[in-house]
């Protein structure tokens, strides 16, 4: 049994973590306003160039540009997965390397056995883990949240788009969290190439009619490589935010968990030192009875 010692000590450290905790709760809390804001301010212009991507799509001959042009067989994927540099934010990273692995060992379990997958991490905690297993990590980036940087994202976009067209791999999926809410982020799964101008022009609505210049086919050449870093770029942010979001619902479980086990071992604290008063108040009686005995 515990003495009261032992449980002070013990109380003493659970109050020390749960300040630490408490303040982390607070900074993920600051961290996911500016976060939040930078996602939702880049999902407008990412949506328009998806819109006029479709408008232009039904106007120019699509098999021109080898990104608009989807291959008849898949024999070789990129898949490249957005985790975060740092941990203590729930199952922020499991689910999202869990996901990432379902989709190379069981939708593309062929590709997956041939070693015809290929990995871009963006992340430490995603590079650290399928590294460790023996995945073809080709390319990583380690601590790229601590400064987000566009040149980042494009740098991305490139290396796909070039693997692209080379033929080194013939189609490109992004894995990340996509921010929803506080309470628990989106696992998206998207196709970033081959670019499907269809999808794209089913959200454009009947009365958008553009006039283009010079031309259609010359503006689509320009609009794919800004589409393609505009949309990893996002989908960076939606994951930086949903990375703070659950970070700061991980320290708010961790905080009132530390208070309820703070409330249980001040109970167990009583008890045990209520049991010791007893106990001596026992001794003390017992030695008077038997000096009156005498």
């Amino acid at each position: 049994m515990a003495t009261l010692k032992d449980i002070r000590t013990r109380i003493k450290s659970i109050k020390s973590t749960q300040q630490v905790t408490k303040a982390m709760q607070m900074v993920a809390a600051a961290k996911l306003r500016r976060a939040q804001e930078a996602a939702l301010q880049a999902r407008p212009y990412a949506e328009k160039l998806k819109e006029m991507l479709g408008s232009l799509s039904t106007k120019v001959d699509t098999s021109l540009n080898p990104l608009l042009s989807a291959r008849e067989e898949v024999d070789r994927l990129l898949v490249i997965m957005i985790t975060s540099d740092r941990g203590l934010c729930g199952a922020f990273n499991t689910n999202i390397m869990k996901l990432a692995q379902k989709i190379m060992t069981e939708d593309h379990a062929a590709l997956h056995k041939s070693g015809k997958i290929s990995m871009i991490c963006a992340g430490t905690k995603g590079y650290d883990f399928f590294r460790k297993r023996d995945y073809n990590v080709i390319k990583a980036y380690p601590g790229v949240f601590q400064e987000l940087k566009f040149d980042v994202a494009r740098e991305i976009a490139e290396q796909a788009a070039g693997m692209y067209l080379k033929g080194d791999v013939d189609k490109v999926v992004v894995v990340y969290n996509e921010f929803k809410s506080v309470l628990a982020p989106n696992l998206r799964s998207e196709v970033l190439l081959p670019i499907a101008p269809e999808a794209a022009a089913e959200e454009v609505s009947s009365s958008s009619d553009y006039i283009y210049e010079p031309s259609p086919a010359s503006i689509i050449d320009v609009l794919v490589p800004k589409h393609l870093n505009t949309q990893i770029w996002r989908m960076m942010l939606e994951s930086n935010a949903a990375e703070q979001a659950g970070r700061m619902a991980a320290m708010d479980s961790a905080t009132e968990n530390a208070k309820e086990l703070i409330r249980q071992l001040n109970i167990s604290y009583n008890r045990a030192r209520q049991a010791a008063i007893t106990t001596e108040l026992s001794e003390i009686v017992a030695g008077a009875d038997a000096l009156s005995g005498d």
